[in-house]
């Protein structure tokens, strides 16, 4: 099967979770701008980070095939550190770089003043650069972040379609998909979603505006679990052309809205590998 994983630090990964990635039909993924575990004290820390996303880390992803995009933003943690918010004055040039499909991760960690003003700042430069937003909602009192993040994005008048609203679950996902937005779950062994949990999901609410990730951050976490989802697909009874949908045309969809995904030449290969391709056919 192909896989485009919509969200996935490969920052914290190894080069051998590449290896394993592409050996599983991983072709493509995004990485979001995130934290880095400890604050960052000066602008100039960004910045490096920022170049490693739009340089280093495509170059490690191509050497196993896999096509690398990145979304850059000041995260919703940091947006708190008032050593950080200069960050946003440095966006609009990466916001400008072949590679940066989304504005993002933007939206909550504690829901404070300082975090409402820098997601609504955000909002507005995906606006005006043209770029979709991928939105972190809080990991802390959920179904009250989802539905401020949503009053936000209706404030901002982004189109809804152009937003992504991540880890989602249970609790919030009805709030989305009423918003127009598109809908994203993070796949982790322990904590978030589950394969299992996800199918049941897409049964109940379909397969239009999901997005299906791994995260894999710097936790106990797991870059194959896009695939296990597929497989946990399959099982329940989804069809070859519904994991495709959910794990490749939607991401491919919702990113190439920015009008900078290149994935022709991966398309190319899927049309010559028919429906091999979708049961991880080389």
């Amino acid at each position: 099967m192909r896989i485009f994983d919509p969200h996935i630090h490969m920052t914290s990964r190894t080069t051998d979770d590449y290896e394993r990635m592409a050996a599983a039909g991983v072709r493509a993924l995004v990485e979001p701008a995130f934290w880095l575990g400890q604050p960052r004290t000066s602008v100039g820390s960004f910045t490096d980070y920022f170049d490693s996303l739009v340089g280093w880390e495509p170059f490690r992803a191509g050497q196993f095939g896999i096509r690398h995009h990145a979304t850059i933003a000041l995260n919703p943690k940091e947006a708190n550190d008032p050593r950080c918010r200069e960050v946003l004055g440095v966006l609009p040039r990466y916001l400008e770089k072949d590679g940066v499909v989304a504005v993002g991760e933007i939206g909550y960690d504690s829901m404070t003043p300082e975090e409402d003003e820098v997601f609504a700042a955000q909002l507005q430069l995906a606006v005006e650069h043209e770029l979709p937003a991928l939105v972190h909602t809080p990991h802390r009192d959920k179904a009250r972040g989802t539905e401020r993040t949503l009053a936000v994005v209706r404030e901002s008048g982004i189109d809804p379609g152009r937003v992504a609203v991540d880890h989602l679950n249970e609790v919030t996902v009805a709030a989305v998909a009423g918003s127009g937005c598109w809908m994203g779950f993070s796949i982790y062994p322990d904590t978030k979603m589950t394969a299992e949990r996800m199918v049941h999901i897409l049964r109940e609410f379909g397969l239009e505006r999901m997005l299906v990730n791994s995260a894999a951050d710097w936790g106990r976490s797991d870059p194959l679990l896009t695939l296990r989802t597929g497989e946990a697909m399959l099982a329940a009874g989804f069809s070859d052309d519904d994991v495709d949908r959910v794990l490749w045309r939607n991401p491919v969809e919702f990113y190439g809205q920015s009008k900078r995904l290149d994935l022709s030449d991966i398309e190319t290969e899927a049309t010559f590998e028919g429906n091999s391709i979708l049961r991880g056919g080389s």
